[in-house]
């Protein structure tokens, strides 16, 4: 299936040179997937609600401090006839959720994550939550502050948060939308003489104060398209996911993105990867990431890796100009999730770190399956005694 009859000619569009505050605006008003960004009508780059919360750049700042293609890996972009499943690679690697499409080498229109789970819906009752869901939720306590969330999503390149009471049952969700919604109706209704210091103020208001609630939730054996219905149905980006018998407790969270991710999973011989912030590469290419993970998996040859996952966060800190870099890659193989992550200057360096760390605890897995063969042979033979 390709992207032809899917894809949309309304957007919408902004230039290089508009001030962010406009932008944040129509963030809050539209609540658009994402907004195309043009310099002088040429397509320079997408920039999403997300990206607009995270940074650090000033209302009265211009849209072109926030595009940064590099060299690497341009501003994403696709062909009005692409399939399905590399238009989802492309929207997943470049952190959007929407990515422009080309016809002729014009711009055309958009493609949006929730078009084509729209399109595939009926194909994805053959998944289930558990085969796509993120376990291992990072949460917040109801009395965090809104500045410990803005971290947590920022570290961790995620959109929601769960919020857990004192006695750690699932009692919200924080998401960046609604971090950016009660900041700017916040800036809203301050004048000029109250804002000193308000942006401190802002960060310590209790994660309780505005967070929603009740919660949407699934569960590990609801079909990939019944939990998709549902977030397309409730307009939710993700749900939060729970054991069958007791939706108070959180234990992982399935999105659009996740079900996106599942749908570029290949049944071919080389391993699958996906790299999110991909633009942040610099002296390290898409091509060599794969070689590595790839030499990683090979060590343990009963351990299956269906789907790679790397994902690159820069730090405010730098050296010498260069950012410092968090990465995390994680496998998931028919022996469960495994994780490294590592920090270093440049994204090379920091995934020469991380795919080290992976490593010891790919090897990791490797003795413990090793010592419970071991012990099972063992038992065996003195039950034949």
């Amino acid at each position: 299936m390709n992207i032809a009859d899917i894809a949309t000619t309304e957007y919408i569009e902004v230039d290089v040179g508009t001030r962010m505050g406009k932008v944040r605006s129509t963030f809050d008003n539209g609540n658009p997937k994402g907004i195309i960004v043009t310099d002088d009508g040429e397509y320079e780059g997408v920039i999403s609600e997300r990206e607009v919360l995270q940074s650090h750049v000033e209302d009265d700042a211009k849209v072109s401090a926030l595009i940064k293609p590099s060299r690497n890996s341009p501003a994403p972009k696709v062909d009005r006839n692409e399939d399905v499943r590399e238009t989802a690679r492309v929207l997943i690697e470049s952190n959007s959720k929407v990515a422009p499409v080309f016809e002729n080498g014009e711009l055309w229109g958009v493609i949006s994550g929730d078009a084509i789970l729209e399109a595939v819906l009926e194909n994805l009752d053959t998944l289930t939550v558990a085969d796509v869901y993120s376990d291992d939720p990072v949460t917040l306590a109801e009395d965090d502050g809104i500045g410990k969330a803005i971290n947590h999503l920022r570290e961790h390149g995620i959109s929601r948060l769960p919020v857990v009471n004192e006695n750690g049952y699932l009692s919200g969700v924080v998401t960046t939308h609604d971090i950016a919604d009660f900041a700017i109706r916040k800036n809203h209704t301050t004048t000029t003489g109250d804002r000193v210091g308000d942006s401190q103020r802002l960060l310590d208001v209790p994660i309780y104060d505005i967070m929603a609630s009740p919660v949407a939730t699934t569960t590990l054996d609801t079909t990939a398209k019944e939990a998709v219905e549902q977030m397309l149905e409730q307009d939710y980006a993700g749900l939060m996911v729970t054991p069958e018998d007791d939706d108070r407790v959180v234990i992982g969270v399935v999105t659009k993105t996740d079900v996106l991710r599942a749908l570029t999973f290949t049944e071919e011989e080389h391993m699958d990867v996906q790299i999110t912030n991909i633009s942040m590469l610099d002296t390290i290419t898409r091509e060599s990431i794969v070689q590595s993970i790839e030499q990683v998996s090979d060590k343990y040859a009963d351990m299956q890796v269906m789907h790679a996952h790397v994902r690159f966060h820069e730090h405010n800190e730098t050296l010498r100009g260069t950012p410092l870099v968090q990465c995390q890659v994680r496998l998931r193989t028919n022996k469960g999730q495994v994780a490294g992550t590592g920090e270093g200057y440049g994204a090379e360096n920091a995934f020469r770190v991380a795919i080290d760390k992976l490593e010891r605890n790919v090897l990791e897995i490797k003795g413990i399956t090793s010592d419970e063969e071991y012990r099972g042979q063992l038992l065996r033979k003195l039950n034949e005694l």
